[in-house]
């Protein structure tokens, strides 16, 4: 597939144009400069094209080991892996001379480049319209990425510089990754021993996001997975704003990993734009089967961290712990038996889940951290017969029945799973309301520890059986 960046200076409208291409509002807009820091690609559309767009962070001339030199080498990499780049200015507020600059290293640089004036339908643009020729760089194309003025002579323009055999499509396999997800549905009840359980597929694709507070060091930790610095990292807190999205093979397994935002307490958030990139970070936690928080094991069990594990395991995510920057750790030992204890005690909710210690830095224990995350995940998808559910609701009810209310007793008739991902049970009994909190604990532990569901959310429905009789008039004789 063909491949576009957006690039120029800051605040050009480079984000505003890749939403409209990609025609969702993925990438987070902010009237002030600087918003994008990372590298995001979406599948776009023009007209009659399919391509894929990526979205950069602003030019700015800066020396190498600043935030905004690594934000430029991240740019200066997408440039070199398109096979167009669009470059971006500003109409209205005219050429200026970091456009100048800017324009001369692509001229340097080599690469294919198509010249986009931007805000052109505003008051006054015709004259940085026209400066823009200055670049070099040929005809610019009048657009206005908010408006969506101009797309069909950008499409025309895209395809005079790529070609129209550019844009041809190649036959390819059906893509699974959209199947993977298990519809709620209802379930016929059947007490069969021979009842058929799906065997977990270990080949899809899994969609895996990244979470934690501020520098804890998820984008370290991606970069280290994928071997390159894809995710613009350093010394500063809050680098990622946007939820980017990376793909990647783990032993023949294709995975969709997204790094996000670092999610501070919400009493601190009160930028926009620092809500923005938490929401982005909560819409990547809702799309993701697997989350992986990450907790710095110098200062781990904050509120926050417990808070956004508490979080995962409501939305129905599959959750595992990495205890990063163990490089940093002296008294391992000690320090391993503290965590161990305090994640059984704070974190009740998820019992059993996985935790795993890494090094982003290093790269030690990432092994260890994904075959977590696929038995996580294997969990998650786990389904149970409905013969074997029954038998063991027999043992359990007969062990410890359900306390008499009023006097009445509370008839258990049977238990079925309806779904997985999380998995997620229904129990049919006479007094729905009568069963209390603390024995539907009882039976979600016993569900956990019989059938192997450690680590993941359960879900456990109550419901009272339909009556055939219900609406019949009475008949007197």
């Amino acid at each position: 597939m063909v491949t576009i960046a957006i690039i120029g200076r800051p605040n050009v409208g480079k984000s505003t144009l890749f939403n409209r291409l990609v025609g969702k509002k993925l990438a987070l807009v902010d009237d002030r400069p600087g918003v994008t820091r990372d590298r995001r690609v979406g599948e776009a559309s023009l007209l009659d094209l399919e391509f894929e767009i990526v979205d950069t962070a602003g030019l700015e001339e800066a020396v190498d080991d600043t935030l905004e030199g690594r934000m430029r080498a991240q740019t200066e990499r997408a440039i070199d892996m398109a096979d167009l780049s669009l470059f971006m200015v500003d109409a209205k507020s005219g050429i200026t001379p970091q456009d100048q600059a800017f324009g001369e290293l692509l001229r340097k640089r080599g690469r294919p480049v198509l010249l986009v004036a931007n805000k052109s339908e505003a008051k006054g643009s015709d004259s940085g319209f026209y400066d823009s020729y200055s670049l070099g760089l040929g005809e610019p194309v009048p657009i206005s990425a908010e408006h969506g003025e101009g797309m069909g002579d950008l499409r025309d323009a895209i395809v005079g510089a790529l070609g129209e055999a550019a844009f041809e499509e190649e036959p390819e396999a059906e893509d699974e990754a959209d199947t993977a997800l298990v519809s709620i549905a209802e379930t016929d009840i059947e007490f069969d021993d021979d009842e058929p359980i799906e065997a977990y597929d270990a080949t899809k694709p899994m969609r895996i996001a990244i979470v934690g507070r501020p520098n804890a060091g998820k984008s370290t930790m991606i970069n280290r997975f994928l071997g390159e610095d894809r995710l613009l990292t350093g010394p500063e807190a809050g680098i990622t704003r946007d939820s980017i999205s990376v793909e990647w093979e783990w032993r023949g397994r294709r995975v969709k990993m997204f790094d996000t935002a670092g999610m501070r307490r919400r009493a601190k958030v009160q930028e926009k734009l620092e809500k923005l990139s938490v929401a982005d970070a909560l819409r990547a936690i809702r799309f993701a089967e697997v989350v992986v928080v990450v907790f710095d094991a110098t200062i781990p069990f904050e509120r926050q961290d417990l808070s956004i594990a508490d979080l995962i395991m409501r939305e129905g995510r599959a959750p595992v712990i990495a205890f990063n920057k163990w490089d940093l750790v002296e008294d391992r030992q000690a320090v391993l038996a503290d965590l161990r204890e305090k994640t059984e005690r704070l974190l009740p909710q998820a019992r059993g889940i996985q935790a795993v210690t890494v090094s982003g830095e290093t790269g030690e224990g990432l092994d260890r951290l994904m075959q977590a995350i696929m038995a996580t995940h294997e969990t998650w998808n786990k389904r149970v017969s409905t013969a074997k559910l029954n038998k063991w609701l027999e043992r359990v009810v007969a062990h410890h029945p359900p306390p008499a209310v009023a006097g009445r007793r509370v008839n258990i008739k049977y238990i079925t799973q309806v779904k997985s991902r999380p998995p997620t049970f229904m129990i049919s009994t006479t007094r729905p309301e009568a069963l209390g909190t603390s024995y539907t604990r009882y039976l979600v532990n016993g569900l956990r520890e019989t059938f192997g569901l450690a680590g993941v959310p359960i879900r456990l429905g109550l419901r009272k059986p339909d009556n055939p009789f219900a609406g019949r008039a009475k008949k007197y004789t």
